[in-house]
């Protein structure tokens, strides 16, 4: 074991997640590994923290362990040389664990493996038909659950590893996978505590104290010998915002891989809803061009450098995924990409990492991966519409608008908030089933209109009046999903019509092609109304949107925010694939505007940031309550004219290039 010496920890800025998932059948691992080498890639890299391997998803540790098994083909404490190597030049080097997917930990403890119902072995991407020999999917691993001798096994080898090294943090990957295990140690759980396994809800809080449990053996472990190690516990997108799975975390990880799943669009909802949580947070984006697992992919370092460039625009730190060869050896050509971006991230970072939103509309949440929620955070971006994630419990006073984005959302306290909101001066800006209680039977909300029940048909057609028809067609337009149907009261005003097809379509009546078209005649039931400071939508534009992406929702959408948000806190005029927010630093009585331009385009089955095309003369516009002293663009300190009145500040930046902040002192 190690003998090298602590150093300090605290959360880094420039981080690499370096994989090392590496097969029995390998030989000759880490033969190639060299300090130099190693320590040469990092300097090269410019990065100041690296994940290291103790235990991987093959169940291979690469230390010497009296608990688990080291990979039969390493000769030598891999983990403890990478350490001593990182500390040496002041890197810190948290540790990686494998919790849910542990290959041949699941064929030697198969009591372990968690089942379903049926008593089926749960697992990812498996065939359990498939021969020896037949081809295995990507990324195809069993579920192990965190109980009996297993628990045991990840309890013994992190007090090893405490006992025996240097510990800068923990990564413990693949939790909270299974919600509902039938495994033999959870059917034992369920009958000593007298849970029925048909009774999902109890089965799935037995789970999630089980992972806590997990959480905090090994907290009380770790923060014995090392208290200032940081701690994560991955799990699933749809547990960011659960609470009750976060417990444990010192910090949170957003494993965003924008270049193979869900694209670019999610990480700064993401970042902004963590933060306010008081946790650091680090958005994790890869080197590959796909996705974890991949040797020999490259992304580009200009698509780096963007990718890095905006983690630090939404205020987190960033963290690239690597995978290293079984030699050892690391890839220079992948630490050079990543030097070029990291270079820049230094210049910059402290301009955006850990910066507050101080936009004044609110996007009320739902949850991570809710599509009506994620479809209006799409049209936000593109219009550089800065908002904030806000919810219940949130001080609601700053804002001037919140949007309610299409799905059924509010209790009782909720709906009382946001009346409060609106009587004190608030605009709502309110989508679809957003203005029903949970039940969906009545409305949680005065949109000056009584419900009248889901839509008769699947789709519909928008016709706008004067007031919403900037940039839209004066004839009826689809709409892919049709409205819930509200009848508005005597003062409300209608501000787009609905008209209904003639039929659905079916094998019995049908029309041309696709969609039926619309009757000449208006429905009853309006698409867009306004009673005083509420907009109501009954469209699920946000689901529409991020299904179908038609230009001519996105502009109804934004058409009917102007007509709330007269004073944003920003304003900027870019490209739809332009990005821009604004963060408040008041420890540093400064706030920072970040412009973003490098819109991904699709290659394949990929999203590719590829043609980092310049942008010149962009008119921007704050609204702040200080008196602003000085402005400047960083990283060149260059200080640029800027004009105040009317209690707005203007400016013209001269050019962008994948990115530039706009620092505004006072």
């Amino acid at each position: 074991m190690s003998s090298i010496p602590e150093i300090g920890m605290k959360l880094k800025t420039r981080q690499v997640h370096l994989d090392f998932h590496t097969s029995e059948h390998v030989p000759g691992v880490g033969h190639l590994y060299s300090k130099e080498q190693f320590q040469s890639a990092l300097k090269i890299g410019h990065v100041n923290s690296i994940t290291v391997f103790a235990k991987c998803h093959h169940s291979w540790s690469y230390y010497p362990t009296r608990f688990g098994r080291m990979h039969p083909g390493l000769k030598f404490d891999l983990l403890g040389a990478q350490i001593g190597a990182c500390h040496e030049i002041g890197v810190a080097a948290p540790v990686y664990l494998t919790v849910g997917w542990s290959a041949n930990d699941a064929e030697r403890l198969s009591e372990c493996v968690s089942r379903d119902l049926q008593g089926n072995p749960c697992a990812i991407q498996w065939d359990f038909a498939s021969g020896p020999d037949a081809p295995r999917p990507e990324c195809s691993w069993k579920h192990l659950c965190p109980s009996g001798r297993y628990l045991r096994l990840i309890l013994d080898q992190t007090a090893e590893i405490c006992a025996g090294y240097p510990v800068d943090g923990f990564f413990y990957d693949i939790n909270n996978f299974v919600r509902a295990c039938y495994c033999e140690n959870c059917l034992q759980g369920y009958l000593e505590q007298g849970i029925s396994r048909e009774d999902l809800p109890s089965v799935t809080a037995y789970n999630f104290r089980k992972w806590a449990h997990l959480r905090e053996a090994c907290n009380g472990i770790i923060k014995a010998k090392h208290p200032d190690a940081t701690l994560f516990y991955n799990s699933q997108p749809d547990l960011l915002y659960h609470e009750e799975s976060q417990q444990g975390n010192t910090h949170c990880e957003i494993e965003d891989l924008p270049t193979a799943w869900g694209g670019y669009n999610k990480t700064p909802l993401h970042i902004r809803q963590k933060l306010k949580t008081g946790l650091q947070v680090v958005a994790m984006s890869g080197k590959f061009h796909t996705s974890w697992g991949e040797f020999g992919g490259f992304k580009h370092c200009d698509a780096i450098r963007y990718e890095a460039a905006a983690m630090v625009s939404w205020g987190a730190n960033c963290s690239f995924g690597d995978q290293l060869h079984p030699s050892g050896k690391m890839d220079m050509g992948t630490y050079e990409n990543l030097g070029a971006a990291y270079a820049y991230v230094e210049k910059i970072e402290e301009y955006g990492i850990g910066g507050r939103s101080a936009a004044n509309l609110g996007l009320w949440m739902v949850e991570a991966t809710e599509s009506n929620q994620q479809g209006v955070v799409n049209m936000l971006l593109e219009n550089q519409r800065d908002f904030d994630p806000v919810g219940p419990g949130t001080d609601l006073g700053r804002y001037e608008v919140i949007i309610l984005s299409g799905s059924p959302c509010l209790n009782d306290e909720a709906s009382r908030a946001l009346a409060a909101f609106v009587k004190g001066g608030g605009a709502l800006l309110i989508l679809g089933a957003s203005a029903l209680q949970s039940g969906k039977k009545a409305l949680a909300l005065d949109i000056g209109a009584e419900y009248q029940g889901p839509s008769r048909h699947e789709n519909d057609y928008t016709l706008v009046g004067s007031v919403l028809r900037h940039d839209i067609v004066a004839s009826p337009f689809l709409n892919y999903r049709a409205a819930l149907r509200v009848l508005p009261r005597k003062g409300t005003a209608i501000l787009a019509e609905i008209k209904e097809p003639y039929f659905d379509r079916t094998y019995a009546r049908y029309c041309s092609h696709k969609n039926t078209p619309f009757r000449e005649e208006t429905a009853a039931h309006p698409a867009v109304i306004r009673n005083g400071n509420v907009v109501f939508m009954a469209h699920e534009l946000g689901r529409m949107y991020e299904e179908w992406g038609a230009r001519i929702h996105r502009q109804l959408f934004i058409n009917a925010l102007d007509l709330l948000h007269h004073h944003p806190v920003m304003k900027v005029r870019m490209p739809s694939g332009g990005r821009a927010n604004l963060i408040h630093q008041e420890e540093h009585r400064r706030y920072v505007a970040h412009l973003l331009y490098g819109p991904p385009m699709a290659r394949g089955k990929c999203l590719v940031v590829e043609d980092l095309v310049p942008l010149y003369n962009i008119p921007l516009e704050i609204r702040v309550p200080q008196k602003i002293m000085s402005v400047r663009g960083i990283p060149d300190e260059a200080s640029l004219p800027f004009e105040q009145r009317n209690g707005a500040l203007s400016l013209i930046v001269p050019r962008l290039e994948c990115h530039a902040a706009i620092v505004f002192e006072y």
